[in-house]
């Protein structure tokens, strides 16, 4: 009798043909998140199988694996031989700090094992109740704990009682390369962890207004970074500085485009980065409608400055869903760490809600743009985390 882990996928099972390629990258993607701790790694039907690990070492690895994109549930599960009266025991050793409503449930992909499924749930949930009298009751229909019996064709039994929820989606790797804008605010990381979530491995750029703003508040972005970085296998994060462009905006041009003409600089500077990195994609954090950059109109401008694809993966999400996200990925508290982003610099009394297109244009066009951006490149910082 020893303990294994089970790991589940779900999406994966409707790639058809290619499913091959996201196994393959779910498990690479396991493998490199655990190493450097104890255990043996192997492949299952539709799952994987962690067997051999210390005891001390399962919280760790549970965590680990709540953050693998791809990974539906796992669950801690004792593996006995397909044996009756070892699956009993087993079952006995789960149940024996247990009190409630239970019901067993077996599945029998060995058919040579005897008793069939139902038989073996009926007869194990039997032989409980004469064990714990006083503190098992059945319940089939609404059980506050189930006894899941899986009898494996390779003569290989696992019972579990508990199903954890990880992260879902598709493993990183299997969408492409985005880069992500990532402020020191509570929705960029929100939106980094849902491309994740979708099987993009990430970028993330950073524009930074020293000394408007303070080393904090690029502390705080590192610190965000490394948070996705548990969900992205890792990541660069680019810092580039953005202090020139916003002196220049905001003597050059009327107060109410600041932010417009801020965000099209950001995107200009993402997408060069972009295509030197390989990246296919932009990603930012914006919601419609949540501020002044944000409405259709100003979403509109800062598009036409780029051809590559920018994805806003909370666009449709309230505040609230945002926070609920962000609370639930460890990001919350530091995202609210009271250190001003660049965006906040010389912010106008009343921006423009709905930029005209035209306007902006002209406004811009009192500004050497090339020669900007290729400055603010001559000095990016890189962090590899």
């Amino acid at each position: 009798m020893k303990n294994a882990i089970i790991i589940r996928y779900c999406e994966i099972h409707l790639k058809g043909k290619n499913r091959g390629f996201f196994e393959k990258l779910l498990k690479e993607n396991i493998i490199k998140s655990l190493k450097g701790i104890q255990h043996n790694f192997t492949q299952m039907h539709s799952r994987y199988l962690i067997e051999d690990f210390l005891d001390e070492d399962y919280d760790i690895i549970i965590e680990k694996l709540k953050k693998i994109a791809g990974i539906h549930t796992v669950s801690k599960a004792i593996v006995v031989p397909n044996d009756f009266d070892d699956i009993f025991t087993a079952c006995k050793e789960l149940c024996a700090y247990k009190k409630g409503t239970f019901k067993v449930q077996t599945n029998r992909a060995d058919k040579t094992f005897t008793p069939d499924s139902m038989q073996t749930s009926m007869l194990i949930g039997g032989k409980l109740l004469e064990t714990y009298p006083n503190n098992l009751k059945v319940d089939v229909k609404n059980p506050e704990f189930t006894i899941w019996i899986d009898i494996r064709e390779d003569k290989k039994t696992f019972i579990y009682t508990d199903v954890i929820n990880c992260m879902s989606g598709m493993p990183v790797g299997s969408s492409g390369k985005g880069l992500l804008l990532l402020s020191g605010g509570i929705d960029s990381p929100v939106a980094g962890y849902m491309m994740c979530k979708r099987g993009m491995k990430l970028n993330c750029l950073h524009f930074h207004s020293y000394p408007y703003t303070n080393e904090a508040a690029k502390e705080k972005v590192i610190d965000l970074a490394k948070k996705i970085a548990e969900y992205n296998g890792g990541i660069n994060l680019y810092v580039v500085s953005f202090t020139k462009i916003q002196e220049e905006i905001h003597k050059n041009c009327p107060e109410e485009f600041m932010i417009t003409l801020m965000r099209r600089f950001m995107m200009r500077i993402a997408e060069r980065l972009a295509n030197q990195q390989h990246d296919q994609t932009i990603i930012t954090g914006e919601s419609l409608g949540q501020v002044a950059s944000q409405t259709i109109e100003s979403i509109t401008s800062s598009n036409s400055v780029v051809t590559l694809p920018v994805l806003r993966p909370l666009i449709a999400f309230d505040k609230i869903d945002i926070i609920n996200i962000s609370r639930k990925i460890d990001t919350y508290e530091t995202s609210i760490l009271p250190y001003e982003d660049c965006c906040t610099v010389f912010l106008p009394k009343f921006p423009a809600i709905k930029p005209n297109l035209e306007k902006v244009i002209k406004a811009e066009s009192r500004l050497n743009v090339e020669k900007l951006i290729d400055d603010a490149f001559l000095n990016v910082e890189k962090y590899v985390f």
